[in-house]
């Protein structure tokens, strides 16, 4: 089969010496589509960045050749690279809303990736413009070319990069995380997009993920990362049906993390009766209430002691404005029991007798916890709040006890800062941050979403742990199906504002019966 591009020994390391790519294979055959996979810091992204010579400057190339069309890469001169990178090999990043330009307007981002590689006018690139924007999908677009990005959503964003991409029929298209800040259902799409262009233009892929689902959604042929090496590759059938390496194991295995049934039905801890969320849309000068944009629509649930429910949906379909309603840090109406207490009813101050039960963890744990607080500070800001008669020694004791719980020793990291932690390691200070209050019911919005798949794993584990030793009744928000179904027993879909459908996990994973739900369902490996 030919190969579009062939990586042969790439090694990049950083100036300190540190290999971070050593000696790397790739194949990339025409119009095919081959997939990297790895968790943050394997070298998956440095290795495409390798390709266009866009590698950072602490970054170096130190042997190796990247060969496409006969030509290495690596040892043409910058005005080449030129020619090729946005014509011939071209990139989509992670997040658009970054990627693009945020003070010029979509139409001037198009044509200016067409002229500069076209000797044509711009009123010619203009109808270029139009004809790529209705070939990704955004056809609704092309009369209001003066959009700026912040102006469009997610799913719109990143169908623009993709317009940008394809703008000059590449014979490369490099996908880094493409999907990854997107909804289930706005991936599907996406992926969709991807997989139709690449039969139009015969285009090959090289995807850049994190995601096994949607990998293998994409991919022909698959190579697994780990610490700057490749440890597997194969045809992405074998890699998912007879995975060799042990890593590559513990990747697909992900999807076998089972929950146990722990259910204290006897127990009702949460009751949601008729519970609406409506923002109110003023205009005018004296800001006249003119309508309301409805994030949830008249909602019930009850939740259990010990029991997970999994609130799935995509953006705006009003799952964080339900977190946020419980936790009374929006305005609502109807009626929430905790404990058989109306907290709806309760004012405010009062109500932090009961926050101290009802803790959340965020989707970023960077953003979450404060830069300036070292661990010490972070865990036991909750106690100073709620527990003010407690010594400085029961405190340090509960910390260290909270600490060993979520499997981080306290005296490695109580006196350092957030920034020195992976991602993992913060979510595990978060949880921790949450437990010493002794809760009832933990919120978890996204709280694997920014996480690798291995540690995804790591988390969910813990979460399941903690949850049966300390009776703890879990909501657990999510787009991805994969991993609703390893923690929750109930699952709620939820569409703008609505209940379309709710269950018993297994029972709505075997037969769901709403078209919505089996578009989700769709992007379970």
């Amino acid at each position: 089969m030919n190969n579009i591009l062939t990586i042969n020994n790439l090694t990049i390391s950083f100036k300190n010496n540190l290999k971070v790519v050593n000696k790397i294979n790739i194949k990339i055959p025409i119009g095919k589509t081959v997939a990297i996979v790895g968790e943050s810091g394997s070298g998956k992204t440095l290795s495409a960045l390798s390709i266009l010579k866009l590698l950072p400057t602490n970054a170096k190339i130190e042997e190796g050749e990247i060969i496409y069309k006969e030509k290495n890469l690596l040892k043409i001169p910058n005005y080449q690279i030129e020619k090729i990178r946005g014509n011939k090999i071209t990139t989509i990043f992670q997040e658009p809303m970054s990627s693009l330009n945020p003070l010029h307007n979509i139409k001037k981002q198009i044509n200016e990736i067409i002229t500069n590689h076209s000797n044509i006018s711009e009123k010619e690139a203009t109808e270029k413009t139009k004809a790529l924007l209705n070939d990704v999908g955004l056809d609704n677009l092309k009369d209001r070319l003066n959009s700026y990005p912040f102006e469009l959503s997610g799913g719109q964003r990143q169908r623009v990069m993709i317009a940008m991409a394809i703008a000059n029929n590449p014979d490369l298209l490099i996908a880094d995380e493409p999907t990854t800040a997107l909804d289930v259902t706005i991936q599907l799409q996406i992926l969709e997009l991807l997989k139709n262009l690449q039969k139009q233009l015969n285009m090959a892929i090289l995807f850049i993920s994190h995601d096994l689902g949607v990998v293998k959604n994409l991919a022909d042929y698959v190579y697994i990362m780990k610490d700057g090496n490749i440890v597997e590759h194969n045809s992405k059938f074998n890699i998912f049906n007879h995975p060799i390496e042990k890593y590559t194991q513990e990747l697909i295995g992900t999807k076998n993390l089972k929950r146990k049934k722990i259910i204290n039905e006897n127990k009702l801890l949460l009751k949601i009766e008729k519970l609406k969320v409506w923002y109110p849309i003023k205009k005018g000068l004296l800001k006249k209430t003119v309508n309301y944009i409805k994030a949830i629509n008249s909602i019930s649930f009850n939740l259990y002691e010990k029991q997970t429910i999994g609130i799935v949906g995509e953006s705006g379909s009003g799952k964080s404005s339900l977190a946020l309603a419980i936790l009374k840090l929006i305005p609502s109406s109807g009626d929430i029991f905790y404990k058989n207490n109306n907290i709806s009813l309760i004012h405010s101050k009062k109500f932090i007798n009961f926050r101290k039960e009802i803790q959340i963890i965020f989707q970023d744990p960077f953003s979450s916890l404060s830069p300036r607080m070292t661990v010490q500070e972070i865990i036991n800001e909750g106690l100073d709040i709620h527990f003010k008669d407690l010594t400085y020694e029961d405190k340090k004791a509960r910390s260290q006890s909270i600490l060993i719980d979520v499997g981080l020793n306290f005296n490695d990291i109580y006196n350092r800062y957030p920034h020195e932690f992976s991602g993992g390691q913060r979510q595990r200070i978060a949880i921790a941050r949450a437990l010493i209050l002794n809760p009832k019911l933990l919120i978890l919005d996204e709280p694997t979403s920014a996480l690798d798949v291995s540690i995804q794993k790591q988390i969910l584990n813990l979460l399941n742990n903690l949850q049966d030793k300390y009776k703890l009744s879990y909501i657990f928000i999510s787009h991805n199906m994969k991993v609703i179904e390893s923690v929750s027993d109930y699952i709620i879909i939820m569409e703008k504002g609505d209940i379309v459908e709710e269950g018993e996990t297994k029972i709505v994973f075997k037969s769901p019966q709403k078209t919505y739900t089996k578009q989700l369902l769709s992007s379970v490996v």
